[in-house]
């Protein structure tokens, strides 16, 4: 494998067991646990300067601080996406500066790019053939984009929920898209029973590969950067599996360990109304979720009612002095068009809930007048415009 220099291997962060990345390739061997991409961060001379002299041109500016080479990576340049000033939403939350981290500029039109480069060139480094995974609809086109790019076969299983665009896109790459009737435990069930049978697939799925939240953290890498190395003082996420608050928050923890920051981002997950097992979780104290049950919400992307990271979520929300909030779909509908209408950017309708949350998170006084908050609009708003036109027209505009 082209592995960095810093790259030690994957540690569970259940057992706490090391394993070198060549032998282990998904869950720990010994308890199934979650493996996490481990650095020896004394071994790596870096500073700001190594960074700000290398071109803004993709999240493999910061190879040092992930597992692979940028040489050796399955990339379409993702990343290095724009921070966008929004004045407006700062006067109405009160505060000093709002920032709108906008992932919908990737290839695909989100922040899941990010992790299937790196799950993908995993895959093509271990010499598979086949990538597969379960997903909602953004990480299913994302992973037949990057399949196609390294010459793999790319098996995606979509509830039938899941938005055209995303159904149509997996086609379009050459995926082999399986849509289950049903929301996204249906597509689980039936894409593990698939693995079952085809037991050399190699899964690029949400915490069961160790790459997906390892892509993700360089979002933290790039907003850290682009405020000038200031941490902001918030982030506010739409959590469904929570992949990227994990990644970012361990990206935070590397900036500071390597002496490039001194704080963490309070990380906040926002969560829709009639999905929110974070949300519950972190509101009765409790180390892990439990299943949402008869989840309902418009927010597909985030409709996720048995998060299997949640104890890693919780850590981050509780490490970080963050928090978590729900708000409703008409909250969350409406924050995507006044977002779209005051500032220009589009964010897609599950993103919204970060919008949605940060006001919620306002009015509790969370936040002081001062404070910069960080915004993440993981996708494109073109992955929902049915949804964002039909809210409209249901208003009567």
């Amino acid at each position: 494998m082209e592995t960095t220099e810093a790259f030690t291997g994957l540690r569970c962060v259940d057992c706490g067991e090391s394993f070198d990345a060549e032998e282990a390739t998904h869950r720990c061997p010994e308890c199934e646990g979650i493996l996490d991409p481990e650095y020896d961060l004394d071994a790596l001379d870096v500073s700001r300067e190594t960074f700000e002299s290398r071109r803004f041109d993709s999240m493999w500016r910061y190879e040092e601080l992930l597992p692979f080479t940028r040489e050796s990576a399955v990339s379409m340049d993702e990343g290095a996406t724009a921070l966008v000033e929004a004045p407006k939403l700062a006067d109405e939350l009160g505060v000093g500066r709002v920032l709108i981290k906008d992932e919908g500029r990737n290839p695909t039109g989100t922040f899941k790019d990010r992790g299937q480069t790196v799950a993908v060139t995993a895959a093509s480094q271990h010499g598979a053939s086949d990538v597969a995974l379960a997903s909602a609809g953004n990480a299913g086109q994302a992973a037949a984009a990057y399949a196609a790019r390294a010459g793999l076969d790319a098996h995606v299983f979509l509830p039938s929920r899941s938005g055209f665009t995303q159904k149509a896109m997996v086609n379009v790459h050459g995926g082999d898209m399986n849509v289950v009737e049903g929301r996204i435990g249906d597509a689980g069930a039936a894409y593990e029973g698939a693995m079952a049978e085809n037991p050399e697939w190699y899964s690029v799925k949400t915490f069961v590969t160790p790459y997906r939240h390892e892509g993700k953290k360089t979002m933290l890498y790039e907003t850290v950067e682009q405020l000038d190395w200031e941490v902001p003082d918030a982030v506010v996420y739409p959590t469904g599996g929570g992949v990227g608050l994990v990644g970012m928050h361990k990206a935070a923890k590397e900036l500071r360990d390597l002496g490039l920051t001194g704080d963490l981002p309070a990380m906040y997950a926002a969560q829709a109304e009639g999905c929110a097992p974070v949300v519950r979780a972190f509101e009765e104290g409790r180390d892990v979720h439990e299943p949402w049950q008869n989840p309902d919400t418009i927010c597909g992307g985030i409709e996720i009612p048995d998060p299997g990271a949640s104890p890693l979520i919780l850590d981050a929300l509780r490490e970080s002095d963050g928090g978590a909030v729900a708000t409703s779909d008409q909250d969350i509908l409406d924050s995507a068009v006044t977002v779209a209408q005051n500032e220009g950017v589009e964010m897609g309708a599950t993103c919204a809930a970060a919008a949605s949350g940060a006001w919620e998170l306002a009015q509790r006084g969370e936040f002081d007048e001062e404070d910069t908050v960080v915004l993440l609009n993981t996708g494109h708003g073109s992955k929902d415009d049915d949804v964002l036109r039909s809210h409209l027209m249901s208003k009567g505009i």
